[in-house]
């Protein structure tokens, strides 16, 4: 059995866009659970859209995604260079070969001529004039270093058709192709070109991109057809959207890898979920490490309908890793973001954390959830009405200098030990305990919502602090 062999062929032109990652990924993932090859090809030749740095982003972002790839520009492989703007002298060699087995033909026409062809809204198409040309016409043009570019000879007539995995049949008339450059005057390559010498040299038996390619094959398989190669297998992806109406573009600033990573989301959970964005596993099981992401993919759950980018969905999956991390990984990724929080450095490190881990779905939430720790102040009476509770600002008047009698008493003024006591009173005064816990929580930081409960919130800050501001908060009740 033959083995599979897919590659990512990304431009270097900025950041790694979702759908770029994606299409790594199921590449990647294809690969493995076939037993195969992944391949990373750069593909360089547009030197107008190229940006600096951005060959180390695709590496980094790769390596930190976990995508690992089994030949590539910077480790090497038997099929190399893998960089495209390295490959010229191969690309010229395959279209002069194309052009004597008839499948494209030289072009002289200069920009003055190429410019008339065009209409008023600046629309062309090439009417095939130098296809026309003698052989001893072309000869000539040649030996004089007349400029040109190499076309490629598209079928006036009828119609290319190929099955895609995703798509099914597609068809393709020829009179709506045009004759595109296939080797600019400079001796690069288009991508229409090299993509198709690249992928048979370099044995690519499954192709997986976007579906905007897919009215474009039927053109690259005239040049598999007219060089005797075979074609390779197809796997179109359907668009990731913003929403229902627009596609998620790195063009319109919209998130990427890098900027994800940045915000805080758990690395393993946006790989995870950029799997999802169009494959539906057979278990329904949505959170899976990439282990289990190589051990379940299959072609079969691809899907053709476009997926949309849900945020909050990502959200929570980010939050379900960060929940089952080790501490001692949560801590690592999450001080960075701990740093930037007015409570750092005033609370115990490891508390703070610990509070944190289990409510945080994105690490830079961090600082908004432990701020108001360091931004007490004046507790508005309303925040003890609590009709759940049976709480209100009368019963917080009677609570307040109980709990504070009862917790300056204790010796050990960690969580365990502060909730019993709190609940004992709560049973002592014939009431409930939340309404209890509820009272304390509000004094103790005068705000609703809170990433801890009375007697967290009561360890974090301390004993010494902790009865101070329950003294405060009961004396502005008294008031």
């Amino acid at each position: 059995m033959k083995e599979v062999r897919t590659r990512f062929a990304p431009s270097p032109t900025g950041y790694m866009h979702i759908g770029n990652l994606r299409t790594a990924l199921y590449g990647y993932l294809y690969a493995k659970s076939q037993g195969g090859k992944f391949i990373l090809r750069l593909e360089d030749t547009d030197s107008k859209r190229y940006v600096e740095g951005a060959v180390q982003i695709i590496y980094d972002t790769l390596k930190d995604a976990g995508i690992f790839y089994d030949e590539g520009p910077d480790i090497g492989g038997p099929c190399g260079p893998y960089v495209q703007s390295e490959r010229a002298s191969i690309y010229k060699e395959y279209a002069e070969k194309l052009v004597s087995l008839g499948g494209a033909y030289y072009c002289f026409c200069d920009k003055e001529r190429i410019d008339s062809l065009k209409d008023e809204n600046g629309v062309g198409r090439y009417d095939k004039h130098c296809l026309r040309l003698s052989k001893e016409e072309v000869e000539e043009k040649l030996k004089a270093g007349v400029p040109y570019v190499i076309r490629q000879n598209v079928p006036e007539e009828g119609s290319g058709s190929y099955e895609d995995l995703v798509y099914g049949t597609v068809t393709v008339d020829f009179k709506d192709v045009e004759d595109g450059i296939l080797l600019k005057s400079d001796g690069m390559p288009t991508y229409n070109f090299a993509n198709v010498v690249d992928d048979h040299l370099m044995g690519i038996t499954h192709v997986i991109r976007g579906s905007e390619y897919l009215s474009s094959t039927p053109k690259y398989n005239l040049m598999y057809d007219a060089f005797g190669w075979e074609r390779p297998t197809y796997i179109h992806l359907p668009p990731i959207m913003k929403n229902a109406h627009e596609k998620l573009s790195k063009r319109n600033g919209d998130a990427s890898y890098q900027d994800l990573v940045a915000k805080g989301y758990c690395k393993e959970a946006i790989v995870n979920y950029i799997a999802l964005l169009g494959w539906s596993p057979k278990s329904n099981v949505e959170k899976m490490t990439l282990a289990e992401l190589e051990e379940h993919f299959s072609l079969a759950g691809l899907n053709k309908s476009p997926s949309i980018f849900d945020e909050p969905k990502l959200r929570w999956l980010s939050g379900e890793y960060y929940r089952e991390m080790p501490a001692e990984k949560f801590a690592a990724l999450a001080v960075p973001f701990l740093q930037k929080s007015k409570a750092y450095g005033r609370y115990d490190e490891a508390k703070l954390l610990r509070l944190v881990q289990s409510r945080t779905d994105v690490l830079e939430d961090i600082p908004s959830k432990l701020d108001f720790l360091e931004e007490y102040g004046a507790v508005d009476p309303a925040l003890y009405f609590n009709k759940k509770m049976k709480s209100d600002a009368e019963l917080a008047k009677s609570v307040l200098p109980q709990a504070a009698a009862a917790l300056e008493k204790l010796e050990k003024f960690e969580n365990a030990e502060i909730y019993a006591s709190l609940c004992e009173l709560a049973q002592s005064q014939g009431l409930k305990n939340g309404s209890v816990l509820w009272c304390v929580r509000i004094a103790l930081t005068g705000r609703e919502n809170t990433p801890g409960g009375a007697s967290e919130m009561a360890e974090l800050l301390g004993k010494e602090r902790c009865l101070s501001r329950l003294a405060s908060a009961a004396k502005a009740l008294s008031a």
